[in-house]
């Protein structure tokens, strides 16, 4: 196996993360829209909960604040930037990505009558 460069192996990692990231909304989506969705697993159990909270929104703040320097600071941000060098074919190295399909996953959507077991 070689050893991938810092920059290579971060977009792997990205990549496998908004994969992954993907999935999560697609099954967290499922349970809520579908209470009769089966959510217990061998070692899990999704519990779907609603809790409503206030928060402080700045966008409904008057411009005459909003704008005003004297309730700004500045911030020091620091990202790093992929540029693919070029197209790569083939992956970098066997089996990764990993590339998983949903037919491994429970599907998303079940019959409303399911045994228990």
């Amino acid at each position: 196996m070689r050893r991938l460069a810092p920059a290579d192996e971060l977009a792997e990692l990205r990549a496998e993360i908004a994969r992954l990231l993907d999935r999560v909304e697609q099954v967290e989506t499922a349970l809520i829209r579908n209470p009769g969705l089966r959510n217990r697993g061998a070692s899990h159990v999704a519990e779907v909960t609603e809790t409503r909270v206030t928060e402080f929104d700045p966008a409904l703040l008057p411009d005459s604040l909003r704008h005003d320097p004297h309730f700004q600071r500045e911030v020091l941000r620091r990202e790093v930037k992929l540029i693919p060098v070029k197209p790569q074919p083939v992956p970098l190295r066997p089996g990764w990505p990993i590339r998983r399909n949903a037919e491994g996953s429970l599907p998303l959507t079940l019959p409303l009558a399911l045994p228990l077991h």
